[in-house]
């Protein structure tokens, strides 16, 4: 997905006159996005000076550093500004933004980022929005982990799911991922959302940056390994709540 808007995000009068634009895309990882960016038909090369790319994918804190230099030597400013709120969020302008880069430009492209953003915050320089985004995925993992012992338990129990997700999610326990998943994962429902083919490279992300910072993440590296032997049973297309199924009912 790549779009352009040239409307009154705060590009300069002159730059706008010139036929400046804001570019906004969000591919698969790393690689995909330089198949996007780089070359002579790549996006850097269709842009005008003083234009903004905003790159809403997930990918390693160094490619967002690598494309503020590209985008440096061309005179454009670079965001990164990675996401969470999947495709719903993303149809109903709620998503949550994480974004890296300079000040200024980010309040320039806020009130875009508005038209599909609940929240849009900048999180530091370049590089910055992505580790917050690998924050967030590590949440979303652990969470996962114990939601699926938890809705194990409450059925092996026979306690009716619907009743504890609309008890618990009023209290500590509460989270997006209970109130939206625990019941179908009680169903065996996982054909839909964030597939772990996707929450797997973004782990890998995560682990690969703990490691340049000396860190050990017991539960992540966990994970991430039950998501591969789902993966090897053929059900990396489902949803990442299918990790109640790695505990073997």
């Amino acid at each position: 997905m790549a779009q352009e808007y040239g409307g009154d995000v705060g590009i300069t009068p002159k730059a706008a006159a010139q036929g400046a634009q804001v570019v906004a895309m969000c591919v698969g990882n790393d690689n995909d996005v330089r198949s996007v960016v780089y070359g002579d038909e790549g996006v850097l090369a269709g842009m005008m000076t003083g234009s903004v790319l905003v790159d809403h994918t997930t990918t390693s804190a160094e490619l967002a550093e690598e494309l503020a230099a590209a985008c440096q030597e061309k005179g454009i400013h670079f965001i990164d500004a990675p996401v969470s709120g999947g495709q719903a969020g993303a149809v109903n302008g709620a998503l949550t933004i994480m974004c890296g880069g300079d000040a200024d430009i980010f309040g320039q492209i806020a009130p875009l980022l508005k038209a599909y953003g609940k929240q849009a915050t900048l999180m530091g320089t370049h590089g910055q929005g992505q580790r917050c985004k690998m924050v967030n995925q590590i949440c979303i993992a652990g969470i996962l982990s114990g939601l699926s012992e938890a809705v194990l338990l409450a059925k092996e129990s026979g306690l009716d799911v619907a009743q504890v997700v609309d008890v618990l999610k009023h209290g500590a326990a509460g989270s997006w991922q209970m109130e939206n998943r625990a019941v179908t994962m009680a169903e065996g429902k996982f054909d839909f959302g964030f597939a772990i083919d996707w929450m797997r490279k973004d782990l890998g992300i995560c682990l690969e940056e703990a490691q340049k910072h000396g860190l050990s993440l017991p539960l992540t590296e966990s994970v991430d390994s039950r998501y591969a032997d789902l993966q090897q049973q053929g059900l990396g297309r489902m949803d990442t709540s299918v990790l109640i199924k790695s505990l073997g009912k």
